[in-house]
């Protein structure tokens, strides 16, 4: 493909993309498709010579959107929201067309510096404590997901508890992990990854509001170091999945002080709230973690896939991940003056993700951004509203973000069968979970193309289909 052809397709791929945005409101929020449609659309294999995207839109248009969940549509309330935005999308593109691979510093000198930079940019935008800055002992990088940013604690973690005994003959079979009944699924994958195992993890209990015990941590603890084992890691969540629950990290954070274990907290979804100081709250306590992650690209309008990493101590992280071939080494690396963010994750190799964030922060600026979660946690008061008021449902937990749980009063199976109904339309798409046992919707708002218009309209479906 010529720099001229390149043009042509990008100029016409770049208007798809914005008229797919504009007529977004139009389509169903689910396909109605059955499994295996966009399969049986596709040939039975590639050209044998290039067809020079002859057809490329309409295959688009004919294929891929009518099978779609539209993840960016007004009326997508499922999971946790995983928007993207214009400056997003532009600086993807960029990182593409720059082919940068930044493993090491030398590799990319301003894919890492601009990184650097712009991850204390967002710590101070966050009013994260000092000690993650990158002018001290600790800094930040980009995960793919916080699902990695648990698995590298867990590993800095193991590294801290066993040095170069731990490098060398892998996890002793005394370390534990603790963490709440309400925290993500990815905490205990992390423990088989890093070679812990299911048995090793523990799941606190929680109070009323879905929150971490610390009387429970502390109990589980004491009981695990009676029996000969060791703390290694307490991860606690800012927001869980299910409700959005706050651990409360001061006390945590000092029984993790006093027992030796690493504090990480994982707010993956809710740290974007605290951009906004009246919601800095989320952060009380915050001065007693190890590391921390949260996900721009659930809340901060920056494209799938961006988890925003930081750790107190970066020389945990490396020495506890650092392999270094010949073939890597270099002038820059030896003189310590740089910062190679390979030894900082699993992968050797990475993108230039940072731009999305640089991109994303230049075109909105600080008051853009917390007006689009200001936005968010308003329009899930008014829907909150309407649900109290009407005395056939009930909120089920404190919604201080864009995350609504609710629920018809009663059994399940009510519940249950609304949710079907609801999706079943494709005007709307909510998602449950369980909390205290019952059967709970879900909504979540964080598109920006989400006007109070649209969850109206998703309250009055809710009633529609009782």
């Amino acid at each position: 493909m010529t720099p001229e052809e390149f043009r042509r397709h990008g100029y016409a791929l770049v208007d798809w993309v914005a008229d797919y945005w504009s007529g977004l409101a139009e389509q169903r929020v689910t396909s109605a498709a059955p499994p295996g449609t966009a399969a049986a659309a596709l040939p039975a294999g590639p050209p044998a010579d290039g067809d020079g995207f002859a057809g490329l839109l309409d295959d688009l248009d004919r294929i891929v959107v009518p099978n779609l969940t539209h993840w960016q549509h007004p009326r997508f309330f499922g999971y946790f929201p995983a928007n993207t935005s214009g400056p997003s999308v532009l600086a993807d593109l960029v990182c593409a067309g720059l082919g940068v691979q930044g493993m090491l510093w030398s590799t990319g000198p301003a894919c890492t510096e601009v990184e650097t930079v712009v991850l204390d940019w967002l710590a101070d935008l966050l009013d994260l404590p000092a000690r993650f800055r990158s002018g001290g002992r600790g800094g930040g990088v980009i995960q793919d997901s916080a699902s990695s940013a648990a698995l590298v604690a867990t590993l800095a973690a193991l590294y801290r508890a066993g040095g170069a005994r731990w490098r060398r003959g892998g996890v002793d079979d005394r370390y534990t992990v603790y963490t709440s009944t309400q925290a993500h699924s990815s905490i205990e994958k992390a423990a088989r990854v890093a070679g812990l195992g299911d048995d090793r993890v523990r799941l606190v209990e929680v109070d009323d509001t879905f929150a971490m015990r610390p009387d429970a941590l502390r109990e589980a603890i004491c009981a695990d170091v009676a029996a000969g084992a060791v703390p290694v890691l307490v991860v606690a969540t800012v927001g869980t999945t299910s409700t959005t629950a706050v651990d409360p990290l001061a006390p945590i954070g000092e029984i993790c002080r006093e027992y030796g274990a690493w504090l990480h907290v994982d707010a993956a979804y809710a740290g974007s709230a605290a951009v906004c100081p009246e919601l800095r709250w989320v952060h009380s306590g915050l001065e007693h973690a190890d590391s921390y992650c949260f996900d721009p690209h659930k809340w901060l309008l920056t494209g799938f896939d961006c988890d925003a990493f930081w750790v107190a101590d970066r020389a945990e992280l490396t020495e506890a991940l650092s392999v270094l071939p010949e073939f890597l080494r270099n002038a820059a690396t030896e003189s310590g003056a740089v910062i190679d963010y390979r030894d900082w994750h699993v992968p050797l190799g990475r993108r230039f993700r940072a731009l999305k964030l640089w991109f994303v922060m230049r075109w909105y600026g600080v008051e853009g951004l917390r007006a689009h979660i200001r936005g968010g946690v308003a329009l899930a008061d008014r829907f909150a509203d309407w649900v109290e008021a009407d005395e056939r449902f009930e909120i089920v937990a404190p919604h201080p973000f864009s995350l609504v749980c609710f629920r018809l009063r009663g059994p399940d199976e009510p519940n249950e069968e609304l949710l079907r109904r609801v999706n079943a339309t494709g005007q709307a798409y909510l998602t449950h979970t369980r909390a205290g046992g019952r059967y709970v919707l879900r909504l979540a708002i964080g598109s920006p193309l989400t006007r109070e218009s649209d969850v109206a309209a998703v309250w009055d479906l809710i009633r529609a289909q009782l």
